[in-house]
């Protein structure tokens, strides 16, 4: 049996946007900015598109949703044009981040930092959560910027960006929040809390990979990090990709749908799978379910290294993650861990199962059974488990 739940990473594409899409590729291919037949042939198809996208998030018309290739240029381009278009004139001096962001905010924070922008990395506690009080400490009147993400990554935790937007809406400084994890999961609306800015990626929630969006409250419009064309409103320059877009548009609408339908059995699988594997011995998940993504765990096994876990789990057919795909090749210790300050020893162990809403109760039943396997096989050569005293390992 082969078994996907590295849905965090990448998920399938729905058969539906599949097909909602292939007509872009051979039949309807025009560039949509040209003046023939070819490109207005396009032109309904992109609008329907789009007007899904302002849906799923609730975005009123009077705002920009800027389609981009991904989350990662979308949050690199709102960092980046905050330190054009407040930071390099003076004007402010300082950002803020939690600490336990996508690379693509975390790496994009150091390298203002090398810029000479001052950056203050919100903590999270032992829960995996960020309190949003500890944003009160650190924010100022030269604060350009907070960006904090809505939903974790590797654990799921649910961030409070209504709270955290409300203390930016007080303090007048612009609010960022990296949506990726969250659509397709939990309700997102852009109306029901102060944010400025919000990314999101397709391929999240089962559209296409290479396209993404960059939702911009009206009055708000960033420097453009791409010139040379009049494509979408002259903020993002670029031939637009039509059966992207068009993907996007149908997988979200998918998306928003299965959330009170499809979701809920999605949770019930996840707290499955949950509880099997917290019956093994010294086994803990971070982050208390009611504050987690439905669809999310991530699990340390002591005694048992991570990369270790997915080379038994992948032999076994069976997906999974050790964090963020975008760092897969980095074999040091787990970022979110180490941030809960978990002992060193459990901060290489924890590993990551994430659902989607086409997995099974079969896929789940099978990957209990080879998780155990896996640990009691790993566990048998581990010095470091086989040796350490009781009392020891039962702590944490």
């Amino acid at each position: 049996m082969r078994v996907y739940l590295d849905n965090n990473a990448t998920t399938m594409v729905d058969p539906q946007v599949k097909k909602a899409m292939d007509p872009f590729f051979l039949e309807l291919y025009g560039n949509p900015n040209s003046l023939h037949d070819f490109a207005r042939e396009t032109h309904a198809d992109l609008k329907l598109a789009l007007e899904r996208i302002y849906a799923g998030i609730n975005a009123p018309k009077s705002d920009s949703v800027v389609v981009t290739s991904c989350a990662t240029e979308s949050n690199n381009w709102v960092l980046k044009s905050i330190y054009f278009d407040y930071i390099i004139n003076g004007r402010k001096d300082h950002i803020v981040v939690s600490e336990v962001e996508h690379p693509s905010i975390i790496a994009t924070a150091k390298y203002l930092e090398s810029l000479g922008v001052k950056v203050s990395y919100l903590p999270i506690n032992s829960e995996g959560l960020i309190e949003a009080d500890s944003l009160r400490s650190v924010i100022t009147p030269k604060t350009a910027l907070v960006s904090v993400m809505w939903a974790n990554n590797e654990t799921g935790a649910i961030f409070p960006v209504q709270e955290i937007g409300e203390i930016c809406k007080e303090h007048g400084v612009l609010f960022h929040t990296d949506a990726v994890q969250a659509i397709g999961k939990v309700k997102v609306d852009v109306q029901s809390l102060h944010v400025d800015y919000l990314t999101f990626s397709a391929h999240k929630f089962h559209g296409p990979k290479g396209v993404g969006a960059l939702y911009i409250k009206k009055g708000k419009e960033p420097t453009p990090c791409l010139h040379g064309g009049e494509h979408m409103g002259g903020l993002r320059s670029g031939t637009l990709n039509v059966p992207g877009i068009v993907g996007m548009g149908k997988a979200i609408e998918l998306a928003i749908d299965s959330l009170d339908f499809e979701m809920p059995d999605v949770q019930e699988l996840r707290d499955k799978l949950e509880d099997a594997l917290l019956e093994i011995e010294d086994t803990f998940v971070v982050t208390p379910r009611e504050k987690r993504t439905p669809n999310t765990i991530l699990i340390s096994f002591r005694g048992v290294e991570g990369e270790a876990m997915l080379w038994d789990l992948n032999r076994a057919g069976i997906a999974a993650s050790t964090g963020s795909a975008c760092a897969s090749e980095d074999l040091e210790s787990n970022p979110v861990m180490e941030a809960i300050g978990a002992e060193a020893d459990l901060a290489h162990t924890a590993v990551r199962f994430s659902l989607s809403r086409f997995t099974t109760e079969e896929e789940i039943d099978y990957t209990i059974e080879k998780t155990k396997e896996a640990v009691k096989r790993l566990r048998s050569i581990s010095s470091s488990y086989a040796y350490k005293p009781k009392e020891q390992m039962s702590e944490g």
